[in-house]
């Protein structure tokens, strides 16, 4: 063991936290100098920043139910290769109830809590709880990208402690202020973790906009402080606040949330009243196309360019109508006969 190892030599091992001291030499061949200029060449090292004392114990618990896509799996691992203290487990079965998690949180020894739920193998809610006294949050995710999917060119440490960036919104109303303080001390690495590296590199965002908390997680770049976006990138619809954990009494609930099932009926009734407004639209053009078909029965322009002709006087006849003359007509022979006789005749 390279730790017995180094105690053993008389080197500090991983639990000694005292500095070093070390002296600096100029040259061998110099004859040593005296012993106040020994001292001056001595030069302290602190010792390392991994060596602090883990007094935050958050443990957060990522784990969902069962029905979930591709999609999801892969933002659950993606949170946890971002988050070094969080902790998994085998999903959850439907059947089950919600209260069940705080006994998974028991088992695992977490306090904090990210649970996926799907419904409809469509639906993704997310629940970010405080077990096993609550409060917790229930979210509808939207617009989900990971880190597969968004290709970007940035990159952190693996294990590395990210700074939290919240919008000044979360400071004006008080469930906002709550949702900050739970996001808090739900993504924020512990110091001195033992998973976790000693350097600050990347960014999370939490930004209110159109009612929604925008998630995105950046890189910083230590040559001018510019972010590079890494990912995963969601978007959080909150739906209701709960003082305890999976229930309890009702703290806040959102006004302008709409739920998805609502929002497809919205989608089917729209459609299906185009449907019917184009077919009133045709039966109003066979209506009319039958209306111009009909047969006038008088004309009223018809009589505009008539003239009146003059009256005649009343002709009665009399006398009977002289009989009409009948030519009655020779039997005339055919071509062939006449041309038979003429030829008759010549001989003769």
């Amino acid at each position: 063991n390279m730790s017995t190892f180094k105690r053993k030599r008389g080197g500090p091992g991983p639990g000694d936290k005292k500095s070093k001291k070390v002296k600096f030499v100029a040259d061998v061949s110099e004859p040593p100098a005296e012993t106040n200029q020994e001292k001056t060449n001595e030069v302290t090292i602190p010792p390392p920043v991994s060596m602090g004392k883990w007094t935050n114990k958050e443990r957060v618990l990522i784990f969902s139910s069962r029905g979930i896509n591709f999609r999801t799996r892969h933002l659950m691992q993606d949170l946890r290769n971002l988050m070094p203290h969080s902790k998994a487990d085998t999903k959850m079965d439907r059947k089950d109830k919600l209260f069940v998690v705080n006994e998974v949180c028991e088992i695992k020894n977490c306090n904090k809590c990210l649970f996926f739920e799907a419904k409809k193998k469509q639906d993704l809610y997310l629940w970010v709880s405080n077990s096993p006294h609550g409060p917790s949050a229930k979210f509808l995710v939207q617009n989900i990208h990971t880190l597969a999917e968004l290709k970007m060119t940035g990159n952190c440490l693996k294990g590395s402690r990210p700074l939290l960036s919240f919008d000044p919104k979360f400071d004006s109303e008080p469930h906002y202020g709550l949702l900050k303080e739970l996001f808090t001390q739900t993504f924020s690495t512990p110091r001195y973790h033992p998973k976790s590296q000693p350097f600050v590199d990347h960014v999370f965002t939490f930004t209110i906009a159109d009612n929604r908390i925008w998630f995105r997680n950046y890189q910083i770049i230590e040559e001018d402080a510019s972010l590079v976006e890494i990912g995963p990138r969601f978007v959080l619809n909150l739906i209701k606040i709960f003082q305890g954990s999976f229930g309890g009494p009702t703290l806040y609930e959102n006004p302008d949330f709409q739920s998805p099932n609502m929002h497809r009926r919205q989608i089917r009734l729209a459609a299906a009243a185009k449907v019917r407004e184009k077919q009133m639209v045709k039966e109003l053009q066979k209506m009319k196309k039958a209306e111009a078909n009909v047969a006038v029965d008088k004309d009223v322009t018809a009589d505009v360019f008539l003239t009146p002709a003059e009256e005649k006087p009343v002709h009665i006849q009399t006398e009977a109508p002289e009989p009409k003359v009948v030519k009655k007509n020779k039997h005339k022979a055919f071509k062939r006969q006449r041309m038979q006789m003429a030829r008759s005749k010549s001989c003769s």
